[in-house]
């Protein structure tokens, strides 16, 4: 029989993503830029499989609004801090203190990053600090802080979030295609150093998500071209990141370290 929990999550997700992984209930998770798009997917996916989730982001309307409306008939509400991940003294303070308020921590989601258009003739040492600060630096750091936890309980997943930008070398996202492409060789070296603690780290790479904001950058022509250049059509979902999120959390993944995972429709 379904309880409470396998109904909400039956009535909540859509296109058919209904997988329930049973481990990941009152697992322990903490996932960054958790506010809006992508990363407000992956949150109401963990909370719907009963995980305890703390999210962090800097757009506190949207990230208390997000917390209020998963709250009634999850397993665990899901709790939103505001968290500046540029602030690095912070990022490790706060994330500390999430893991001694959740009794440890079983999965980190690395998934906040900003791409801003930008030009090459603009770029300046300091706005190259920032964007290293605002797409890569907090992945490292944050990762650094949760590793104590995850060795002492024996293992742990950690996945970053790449793009698929750098694969396809798209126009005036030179910073932010660096930091991601450099996300991948950041993902091999936590894998190689921390496999032997039985903690596993991937990345996921998506393609073109329709969210409010990517719909900002592209006209419907746009969108159509996208389309057009997939191998599937329609258009990728944050529930269907989500979807490989879960999967990559759960012990179904066991033996899955080191690696970028895509979503992208077959568009590269």
């Amino acid at each position: 029989m379904m309880n409470d929990q396998d109904n909400m999550l039956k009535k909540t997700t859509s296109g058919g993503l209904s997988a329930i992984y049973p481990e990941l209930r009152d697992r322990r998770v903490i996932i960054t830029g958790g506010a809006t798009g992508i990363g407000a997917g992956l949150v109401e996916a963990f909370t719907l499989q009963g995980a305890q989730v703390i999210f962090v982001d800097i757009q506190d309307v949207d990230g208390q609004a997000l917390a209020h409306r998963l709250a009634p008939g999850a397993l665990h509400a899901p709790a939103y801090h505001h968290l500046d991940l540029t602030q690095i003294d912070a990022v490790t303070g706060a994330i500390s203190g999430f893991v001694k308020d959740l009794g440890g921590v079983d999965i980190l989601i690395n998934n906040a990053a900003n791409d801003d258009r930008h030009a090459i003739g603009d770029v300046t040492p300091a706005f190259w600090e920032e964007r290293m600060n605002v797409n890569l630096r907090h992945q490292f750091f944050a990762a650094q802080a949760v590793i104590p936890a995850m060795r002492g309980a024996g293992g742990g997943v950690i996945v970053n979030f790449g793009s698929i930008s750098w694969h396809l070398g798209l126009p005036d996202l030179v910073l932010y295609q660096t930091a991601k492409a450099a996300i991948s060789g950041l993902t091999r070296s936590l894998a190689r150093d921390l496999g032997r603690d039985n903690i596993r780290v991937n990345t996921i790479v998506p393609g073109n998500v329709k969210t409010p904001r990517q719909e900002k950058w592209y006209t419907p022509e746009g969108e159509a071209e996208i389309v057009a250049a997939q191998c599937l059509p329609g258009r990728i979902t944050p529930q269907d990141v989500a979807a490989l999120a879960l999967f990559l959390s759960s012990d179904g993944a066991r033996m899955c370290t080191g690696h970028d995972y895509w979503v992208d429709a077959g568009w590269r």
